[in-house]
């Protein structure tokens, strides 16, 4: 199979957690320490395959300037998007209690917060193509991290969607839509950087790393902390840890 092929597989694959997340949300009423406990340990996942993974291969990769500077500008351009679409209601897209506006209250929300869910989800599909350029398969760890976090991900925010009374068409038009999104994400990564050097991909790896992580701290565990509280550092210490197995495992 091309390795775009496989890189669009595998993107639609881990969006598509955001899908199963979502319908768990819709149809089950999940206590919110819970959602929020998953919420932390889906945090405490992809911060282990960030610091293992991602910034670790960028910087063997294309060395230590190309991986802070995409670092800091991954970070960079997140928040200044996240506090561009915070102003049109998309601030407590994640939340899944009644902090998500509905559209009577601000109206153009529901669009700010698709793009919001948008905007978390590309920079996780492009990773998982990149992975895909070193000739050794799908990154494991990456791809057990990016769907393990999106489940939760998908299930408070759509808990959230549904109590600001989104109807279902939305609310999994809007997360079907992100998942086929994720697929094109990681398709255009693998077609477009193939063959690109060690530093170019070194520096698009550690673009997307920094907004990952800047979304975690901006919106997943905000919202894992306000009903885990004290509970929240033990909760993602063992997704970490989870994820480390994994990746060493698998190595």
């Amino acid at each position: 199979m091309p390795i775009w092929l496989q890189a669009g597989w595998w993107g639609l694959v881990a969006g598509a957690a955001l899908v199963v997340g979502a319908l768990i949300a819709w149809f089950v009423q999940v206590p919110q320490r819970v959602v929020a406990s998953i919420m932390a340990f889906g945090a405490g996942v992809l911060i282990s395959a960030l610091a293992f993974d991602l910034v670790d291969e960028a910087e063997q990769q294309g060395g230590l300037t190309p991986t802070v500077v995409g670092f800091l500008a991954g970070a960079a351009v997140y928040v200044a998007a996240n506090i561009a679409l915070a102003r049109h209601g998309a601030r407590h897209r994640k939340r899944s209690q009644d902090q998500q506006p509905s559209e009577d209250e601000d109206s153009g929300s529901g669009a700010a917060i698709a793009i919001g869910a948008l905007l978390d989800g590309i920079p996780e599909s492009v990773v998982l193509g990149l992975s895909l350029l070193s000739g050794g398969g799908v990154g494991v760890a990456v791809l057990a991290a990016i769907f393990i976090s999106n489940v939760p991900e998908g299930l408070s925010s759509a808990a959230g969607m549904k109590k600001a009374g989104r109807s279902a068409a939305y609310v999994f038009g809007v997360w079907g839509g992100i998942a086929v999104a994720s697929g094109l994400a990681a398709l255009v990564g693998a077609v477009t950087l193939e063959g690109a050097s060690g530093a170019t991909i070194a520096l698009i790896t550690a673009v997307a790393a920094g907004a990952i992580l800047a979304m975690l701290a901006d919106t997943m565990i905000p919202e894992a902390f306000e009903n885990t509280h004290v509970l929240t550092g033990l909760i993602t210490a063992v997704g970490f840890l989870v994820a480390f197995g994994i990746e060493r495992l698998g190595a």
